[in-house]
């Protein structure tokens, strides 16, 4: 019995006590069910009682009693008790529990997915380094999470289109180009332009691809320096990010906006909504109305446009294509960003509070010998995401930087990732996945068949250790569900990491194989299933991570 069918049947007992005239009130849409902490107190719990006790006019405890009574005739129920204010703590008999193991083997890489996000429409936006240089660290948290963030969403139904916004427009680029042919004539850097090896690189690739640009005039040439830059740059950007399993489904291009006249015709749309005002020879949108700190300037007094002239059209475009929530993955230094895009959607007629979600990221440490890296052999200022995984590879490097709240700075220790002990989170979870395919593998081995579905035997899955170890795996869609609605890919690195502890348990304190001239009993070929689901949530758990399940360590 999953929790989902045990929410069913919790609601079925609701209804048949109101047919029975014990209860007045409405039979609640969704019921919820929860894994207790510790198994003394059942399998699983709801608050259904409390739920319902103000619309019933009953205390809870009273209405926790006649819904018990009804629970108790349930088919797969062992035992119900009112416990507290008025919890329901839900003990499943073995067979119940344990048909689990089957269904999510059964369902295979569609176990944990659901509908809980259905018909939603997300935009999210991630990375977006400029394409003046490499991805460098802050940015490469934002690759992890946002990539995990986006098949999370997926595997909780919504339709998601994950977008990297090309800031290809403005001053940046032209120091970029000025640095790129600094580099070409052997001179140094402009002030405030970029160095680096990778400049250099850049430089030669373009001399070598164009020869005619090292002696043309530096207004001819300039302009040649930074198209073919821009592109050799964003080339090795998208190279990185695939390494690293990120893929986007829209490169868009804020010049773009600006040549296609998107951007007047986006201040246009909200001077008509009555949010545009002229002051002191510049353009102005009343932000302020919708708890911004300050108006925000869209045209300068010179008739320059803003950045922020660009993201209104970039804002309004998205909205245009049909998004109905547009996620921004932003660095700790744009805090700013979220009062001035929530005001913007609200100027654009659109409720905020859905509209637009703003994700910050702290920053991100790294430290090997004891020591914080601060250089990059390439980049010179930063360390890169392809230093990362060169360090440490592509797995640990997203787990580890996927399974911490972005709200909090992220210290890596290179040593203490890579080893391989328990201590290091990624190794302990791909262990169990490891360990799961090894069991299966030395069972065929042994000639042992337990695919067959008439020959599981759930009921014998009884003891505390395989119950616990059922309870975690039919935990998985609500923590999917959770981490999805909450936008916290975290969470399903923190439960892999309680399911590898429990799976651990289970396999220490419970044989599955025969051991030596042992007979091949139906309790080994159940735990077979066990075993089986285990690796199949731990395989789309780290699926959804973007991190492998090794079939050996």
């Amino acid at each position: 019995m999953t929790p989902a069918e045990l929410a069913d049947a919790v609601q079925i007992a609701v209804y048949t006590a109101v047919q029975a005239g014990e209860l007045e009130a409405e039979v609640p849409r969704e019921v919820h069910v929860e894994r207790t902490k510790t198994r003394e107190h059942g399998d699983y719990a709801t608050n259904v009682a409390m739920q319902l006790a103000k619309p019933a006019r009953k205390p809870p405890r009273e209405i926790g009693e006649i819904l018990a009574k009804h629970l108790r005739r349930a088919s797969g129920i062992e035992r119900v008790e009112v416990a507290g204010p008025g919890f329901l703590n839900i003990t499943l008999d073995s067979g119940a529990a344990g048909r689990l193991a089957y269904q999510i083997v059964l369902a295979g890489t569609a176990y944990g997915r659901s509908e809980a996000l259905r018909k939603q429409r997300v935009n999210l936006e991630f990375v977006s380094a400029n394409p003046t240089g490499p991805v460098h660290l802050g940015h490469t948290r934002w690759a992890a999470v946002g990539d995990s963030l986006r098949r999370i969403l997926e595997a909780a139904g919504a339709d998601v289109a994950s977008e990297y916004y090309i800031n290809d427009a403005g001053v940046q680029m032209e120091k970029f180009a000025q640095s790129l042919l600094a580099a070409a004539r052997g001179l140094p850097a402009p002030e405030d332009g970029y160095g680096g090896q990778y400049i250099a690189d850049i430089a030669a690739k373009i001399l070598e691809s164009a020869p005619h640009l090292a002696d043309a005039p530096d207004a001819e040439a300039l302009p040649e320096f930074r198209e073919r830059g821009y592109r050799l740059m964003l080339a090795e950007i998208a190279a990185s990010l695939e390494k690293f399993g990120v893929h986007y489904d829209v490169w868009f291009s804020e010049r773009s906006l600006h040549e296609s006249g998107r951007v007047d015709r986006a201040i246009e749309t909200l001077r008509e909504q009555g949010h545009v005002y002229d002051l002191d020879g510049a353009v102005w949108l009343r932000t302020t109305d919708f708890g911004d700190d300050k108006d925000r300037v869209l045209v300068k007094a010179d008739g320059e446009k803003t950045y922020f002239a660009a993201d209104a059209a970039y804002y309004l475009d998205k909205r245009g294509r049909g998004f109905d929530t547009c996620i921004y993955m932003l660095g700790a230094d744009h805090h700013g960003y979220i009062g001035r895009l929530q005001a913007l959607a609200a100027c654009a007629g659109d409720d905020p509070d859905t509209a637009v979600l703003v994700l910050i990221g702290q920053l991100v440490k790294l430290l090997q010998g004891g020591q914080e890296l601060k250089m990059s052999k390439r980049a010179g200022t930063i360390v890169t995401l392809d230093d990362l995984v060169d360090l440490v590879g592509v797995d640990a490097a997203r787990y580890t930087l996927a399974r911490s709240s972005t709200d909090s700075q992220l210290t890596i220790d290179v040593e203490e990732i890579t080893r391989q002990a328990p201590e290091n989170p990624v190794y302990y979870v791909q262990y169990v996945a490891a360990r799961t395919f090894r069991v299966a593998a030395n069972a065929r081995d042994l000639g042992i068949d337990w695919s067959a579905p008439e020959s599981f035997r759930p009921e014998l899955l009884a003891d505390d250790r395989e119950a616990r170890l059922l309870a975690v795996l039919g935990d998985f869609p609500r923590v999917v569900a959770s981490a999805a609605e909450l936008r916290e890919p975290h969470r399903i690195a923190r439960y892999l990491e309680e399911l590898a502890g429990v799976y651990h348990r289970f396999y220490d304190g419970c044989r599955i194989l025969p051991r030596g001239e042992e007979e091949v009993s139906d309790l080994h070929k159940a735990r077979l299933w066990l075993n089986d689901a285990t690796r199949t949530v731990i395989s789309n758990g780290l699926a959804m991570l973007g991190v492998s399940a090794p079939e050996r360590m």
